[in-house]
């Protein structure tokens, strides 16, 4: 009877002791859930992402987290709702976008449901679409790793310490890595051109200080060159903001004309990535030719004179 009882003694402690180990993934599993952004948990759930390390930053448009996949530290990038971003005139920067299918295009313009979801997917889309083209014609851009509802996994850049990458507003300049600096951004812009894209709100809040310098974030208002009748305005207020911020290191800047330079560059077919700009820019203004002018006012003046007295022969 004591043999029979120790035993069932012994398989009662085994059975409460998996009971607790059970208990105690599940808690820690809760627990591990709970402190995960609610955007992310399907990325957890596929695998994508082992574990969300912290939040690195949050913008107008996004929530940005330090993430571990596998044995990389990479960042997910988590786009807001567009009833809770702060991104004013979406439409001026879709202009001239491809939509997949004229279904999707026509639900877009009238405004429906569908088509609501179908331009907010478009948007999203956009930034992974353009980290992978910028990519290819090498432009300093975070590698991108893919588009899973809704968040954008990227690499992480680095400083030289191998810490998340300050932002360029967060940097003291000396002059000389001031005008480096702006250097390495207008060839980035040439390059981002070339390859048909202009950033559209580029600034010293969308640049990074990466161990090898600046690297260019933040895509999804994207602009195609193309396609969007304000593009050179688009180009020439990119240039003008970062050029503004440079100036602040090296003044020198400040009488620069980038913009307008590049802009005549690709008018003229002579824009190409490699391209030695010199900031400077010449307006070919023309000086009216007024005796011309009045000749082919005073022309056409004596033929509605003749065609005026033949009309008064008739009648």
């Amino acid at each position: 009877m004591r043999v029979g009882m120790h035993r069932e003694c012994h398989a009662s402690l085994r059975h409460d002791a998996a009971t607790q180990l059970q208990l105690g993934r599940r808690v820690a599993l809760i627990g591990h859930f709970l402190k995960t952004p609610r955007r992310l948990l399907p990325l957890v759930h596929e695998g994508l992402v082992d574990e969300v390390m912290r939040q690195l930053m949050s913008g107008k448009e996004a929530v940005v987290y330090v993430v571990r996949c596998g044995d990389d530290v990479r960042c997910a990038k988590v786009y807001k709702e567009a009833n809770r971003r702060s991104f004013r005139q979406a439409a001026l920067y879709q202009e001239g976008r491809k939509v997949k299918n004229s279904r999707q295009a026509r639900a877009m313009a009238k405004g429906t449901r569908y088509g609501r979801q179908a331009q907010e997917e478009a948007w999203q889309n956009v930034e992974v679409d353009t980290l992978y083209r910028l990519a290819t014609a090498g432009v300093r851009v975070p590698r991108a790793y893919g588009f899973f509802q809704g968040v954008v996994l990227m690499e992480l850049v680095t400083d030289a310490e191998g810490n998340a990458a300050p932002r360029l507003n967060d940097v003291e300049l000396t002059e000389a890595q001031a005008l480096h600096y702006h250097g390495i951004l207008m060839q980035e812009v040439v390059r981002m051109l070339c390859a048909g894209v202009i950033h559209g709100d580029l600034s010293e809040y969308n640049v990074l200080v990466g161990s090898d310098g600046p690297v260019i974030i933040d895509l999804p208002q994207a602009v195609d060159v193309a396609g969007n009748n304000n593009a050179a305005s688009m180009l020439q207020r990119d240039v003008e903001n970062i050029t503004t911020y440079f100036s602040r290191f090296a003044p020198t800047l400040a009488s620069t004309q980038y913009g307008k330079e590049i802009w005549a560059l690709l008018q003229g077919g002579l824009l190409h990535p490699d391209m030695k700009l010199t900031g400077h820019f010449r307006s070919e203004v023309r000086s009216a030719d007024v005796g011309a002018v009045m000749l082919e006012i005073t022309a056409a003046q004596d033929d509605e004179d003749a065609r005026q007295r033949f009309r008064a022969q008739l009648g």
